[in-house]
């Protein structure tokens, strides 16, 4: 334990602490930023870069820098610094290379058969971990394609063909074309140029880009990409299906015995087996899932803004319906009610830049008693140069214009933004604006705000018409607020609800880049999200809005009165025949006929229509009385929906957002635009879970419930299995093979093979001190493949254990990599573990299995004969450098091997201990004990793992150094 953390404590030292090394770390004039790092079977690591750099740190040079006493420590990055090896400079001949210049975000070492995966967002490269050399370089689309390399050089031809400038007439010509149509033709060439980046994709970037790369302990590669699509690939990067169950892109994957969860940006984790058939999913994080790993029995989830919360792995299972259960019944004890106003106003500004006497009459005075202001404005900029610009802007992620700041900045004035209010988030899109204040008291609660918006202008790509819309989590729930602006003219009722559908169902809000969302503890997927079934969020194709706890529509719908007369209108406005206005309402008819807003409620209208006014004009005397005389209409309207299914419902953990509205009104007395502002004050009851009483309740539940602690201890059982051999012995090149047997009829058991280390036998017959490397370990001169792997109930798995008996390897004379023969002479003994895990926990077992030189079948014998040439060169450190040199040692060598076995949802494993002996081969010849004591053979049953039991502590103590 102690040596373990002292090599990983100096190792940090080197690559973290330093901030020279951090630098040298990827070597050379032109330092990039290192993106990623994995440790290969043999100890070595892999750094990705920047700009396609990829680099090995050898794991001599690193046990080289973990032997220095203290006062050469200060050599230690000098040391690992000139060793690094740099395979793109490998793997270029005359000025060519395979690897395309893209940044290398992902490295995964697939240990079970020595190999690295190096993944850039659009190719991959799959590497030799033991000879360090290039294997494949292909593309997400599987196929080995040599035009990645010019993919970056080659320019979009569409893009080409935009950016060609035309030759300038030095004759103007008059053009007879008037003003509308040159507009209409300005605005559909925009939608147009919309259209056609939008096929391409934005700046062109690929729909499958690689996100997040992980391997599974079957040994298939996963890979998670930006449309949400996953892949599967093979041990030898050939591409096998490729599946989807969420339209957000992937951010991690994480792969446990056999399962497989992923991680998406929206927040969601979904649950699937190693064949990818999806098992559950529920929504984990308010923000991206950008980090997963397991531990105990849990897995646990990092989102962006920090937060992480750990999930049992046994959901969703039975575990989470009893928990269910239970929370339910004790949910008294844990809920809360907040209670908030929420002042909603709508107004078509109609270009104009309102006065501030208007403003304190609509919102300043309202304002007083709230906690939450929302404000959407129509029409504050128009015009077809600005909404083309504003659909140029719109493809590069650029909003706002100079209006739409200068009514943000009246709007918080005439709320006393600073000192009362607080603005929390804004959208525009061409002429619709979205803000939102809150006041200071309440800004705390308020969190992972979030903007979108929807064009339905022409095309559907220009902003004239549509929505922006925010959404927000106020104590926890989430509201969302649509600002919106449909179709004009009173015959265009089945456009405005083609618009209202249309934003219904497209509008998207992108996941936040930071959140406020206190992160949760430890907890199942059973008490979360809106009755906490584990499969019930599910992604299904539902519209982000449906998933809203409370939804508010305002706006300028545009809905008219119909079958009626402007002076019949006029007539029954002087006489406040509301009731009988109502009856002729478009928005009413076509509610009550659910072909619009549908399940959304209205405050009852007693106001008079809000269009359409002469301006400046004041009283009803103002409506239009020019040569159009637009019928008065209540274009302007507030809608919403709440958590109640029926009316009567009460506010509670199933039903956790209830509202009412306590005023809903026009402000008569603004005469600055044709419209008229309305606003909405709701009165919001909210109910939250109490977190730390609910995880007191729920810690509580796990500890007492006798179903629970039953079901836990069975999830934490290692399968039995059997190792047909603790003792391995192999001559020149020959393979031996390791069967591993799962004798359980029920469970799948999880085999990992790793090496404890080597030992060197000695001249007078005695081992050396056990030399540990990292990761699994294994020497050079042996392999053992597959190293990992997943035994099905009363099946066996057979592993090769091979020994390279001449095998070249890199040494490092002033920082240049040369090679040499190795035929060491000395007799060496690795000691393999055979960890074997369950389903549930990390909870294993290891199997102890020493090999040699020579194979030993069960309750079979061999003589074994064992020959080495006596000269061999090895690695020396000569001033912390890397050189060369004779090597005539006839000192005894042993390895340890370790054989790990695991189960499918825990990392509980069984190891196998397995020695390998190499001596030189004159003392094989002078007496028989270096034979007598190879030749032997155990079957490794139920009687050995109860000895293996004994020695727990020492087994488990040894499984802890890297």
């Amino acid at each position: 334990m102690a040596k373990a953390a002292e090599r990983m404590r100096v190792i940090g030292m080197v690559m973290v602490g330093s901030c020279h090394f951090k630098k040298d770390l990827v070597g050379g004039r032109n330092r990039t930023r290192v993106l990623c790092f994995a440790i290969s079977s043999y100890g070595d690591i892999w750094s990705g870069s920047e700009g396609g750099g990829i680099k090995v740190w050898p794991w001599e040079a690193i046990e080289k820098s973990l032997s220095l006493s203290v006062e050469e420590r200060h050599m230690a990055a000098l040391l690992i610094e000139r060793s690094c090896i740099d395979l793109r400079n490998n793997c270029t001949v005359n000025g060519v290379c395979p690897l395309p210049p893209s940044s290398i975000r992902h490295l995964v070492s697939d240990n079970g058969r020595s190999k690295i995966w190096s993944a850039s967002s659009l190719s991959f490269a799959l590497w030799d971990a033991r000879k360090r050399e290039l294997l494949k370089v292909f593309g997400v689309d599987g196929q080995v394609d040599t035009r990645l390399i010019e993919a970056s050089q080659n320019q979009d031809p569409h893009v080409e063909d935009e950016v060609k400038v035309k030759p300038v007439s030095t004759k103007k010509e008059k053009s007879q074309v008037g003003f509308l149509q040159r507009s209409r033709n300005a605005l559909m060439g925009a939608a147009d140029a919309v259209r056609r980046v939008a096929s391409k994709g934005t700046f062109g970037e690929d729909s499958q880009r690689t996100e997040a790369l992980a391997i599974a302990k079957d040994g298939i590669i996963w890979s998670g990409c930006n449309n949400g699509s996953l892949i599967q690939w093979d041990s030898n990067g050939t591409r096998l299906n490729e599946i989807q169950y969420h339209a957000y892109a992937v951010k991690s994957i994480c792969t446990f015995g056999t399962r497989l969860w992923v991680g998406y940006v929206s927040g969601t984790i979904h649950l699937m087996d190693l064949e990818g058939k999806l098992l559950g999913g529920w929504v984990a994080h308010s923000s991206p899932v950008i980090k997963m790993a397991v531990g105990g029995s849990y897995i646990f989830t990092l989102c962006n803004h920090g937060g992480i919360r750990g999930w049992n792995l046994t959901s969703p299972g039975p575990i989470d319906n009893i928990l269910h259960s239970e929370l339910s019944n004790k949910e008294l004890l844990y809920t809360k009610q907040e209670n908030i106003k929420i002042l909603c106003g709508t107004w078509n500004v109609g270009q104009i830049r309102a006065s501030r006497d208007s403003l304190i009459s609509w919102l300043g005075k309202a304002a007083t008693e709230v906690g939450l202001v929302v404000v959407g404005l129509q029409e504050v900029e128009m015009g077809a140069g600005f909404l083309a610009m504003a659909a140029a802007k719109e493809t590069v992620g650029l909003e706002g214009s100079a209006n739409g700041q200068w009514w943000l900045d009246a709007i918080g004035k005439t709320l006393d933004e600073g000192s009362s209010f607080e603005r929390v988030g804004s959208r525009q899109l061409a002429g619709l604006l979205i803000c939102a204040w809150a006041r200071k008291s309440i800004r705390p609660h308020i969190g992972d705000v979030d903007a979108a918006a929807v064009a339905c202008g022409f095309g559907r790509a220009i902003g004239n018409k549509g929505s922006v819309g925010l959404r927000m989590r106020v104590h926890g729930r989430k509201i969302c607020y649509a600002n919106c602006h449909f179709a004009a003219h009173l015959e265009a009722v089945s456009r405005r609800n083609a618009d209202f559908d249309h934003i219904y169902r497209t509008m998207s809000f992108s996941r936040p880049s930071h959140g406020l969302t206190p992160s949760g503890g430890a907890s199942s997927t059973a008490p979360l999200n809106r009755g906490g079934n584990a499969t019930a969020n599910v992604d299904d194709g539902r519209p982000d809005l449906s998933e809203s706890d409370m939804v508010v529509f305002l706006g300028d719908f545009n809905y008219r009165l119909h079958s009626l007369s402007y002076d019949e209108a006029r007539d029954m406005v002087s006489q406040r025949c509301f009731d009988w206005l109502r009856e002729k309402d478009q928005l009413r008819a076509e509610m009550e006929a659910g072909r619009v807003f549908q399940g959304m409620r209205e405050g009852v209208i007693t106001f008079p229509p809000t269009y359409k006014f002469a301006r400046h004009v004041p009283g009803l005397g103002g409506y239009d009385c020019g040569e159009k005389k637009r019928i008065p209409a209540w274009c302007d309207r507030v809608l919403y929906r709440d958590s109640r299914s029926i009316s009567m419902a009460e506010c509670s953990l199933e039903c956790p957002v209830v509202s009412c509205i306590t005023q809903y009104e026009a402000c008569m007395d603004a005469t600055d635009s044709d419209h008229k502002p309305v606003r909405c004050i709701f009165n919001v009851e909210i109910a939250r879970a109490d977190e730390s009483i609910k995880r007191k309740q729920f810690g509580e539940i796990v500890l007492s419930n006798e179903k629970i602690k039953s079901l836990l201890e069975d999830y934490c059982v290692v399968p039995e299995t059997i190792v047909n051999t603790n003792d391995i012995y192999l001559q020149n090149s020959e393979k031996s093979i390791l069967q591993i047997s799962n004798k359980c009829e029920k469970n799948k058991a999880t085999v990992e093979v790793i090496c404890q280390g080597q030992y060197t036998i000695k001249e007078e017959g005695s081992a050396s001190i056990l030399c540990a490397k990292g990761s699994f370990g294994f020497p050079l001169w042996l392999q053992v493949q597959p190293a990992v792997g997943v035994v099905n109930p009363g099946k066996s798995i057979e592993v090769s254990v091979h020994h390279e008996e001449n095998s070249t390897q890199e040494a490092f004379v002033d920082g240049i990599i040369s090679s040499r023969r190795c035929e060491d002479i000395m007799e060496k003994e690795a000691v393999l573990l055979v960890n074997v895990m369950g389903n549930y926990s990390t909870k294993r077992i290891t199997h102890r299995v020493q090999p040699a030189v020579g194979v030993v079948n069960p309750g079979k014998s061999i003589e074994v004969s064992v020959h080495h040439e006596e000269n061999s060169t090895q690695e020396a450190f000569v001033d912390g450098i890397i050189s060369s040199r004779r090597c005539e040692d006839i000192m005894e060598k042993e390895a340890v091997l370790l054989v790990n076995v695991m189960g499918n949802y825990s990392t509980k494993r069984i190891t196998h201990r397995v020695n390998v002996h190499c001596c030189y081969s004159d003392r094989l010849s002078s007496g028989e004990k270096g034979i007598s004591k190879r030749v032997q053979s155990n079957h490794l049953g139920a009687d050995f793992a109860a000895d293996l039991e004994s020695n727990t502590d020492l087994v488990q103590d040894s499984c802890t150094n890297p």
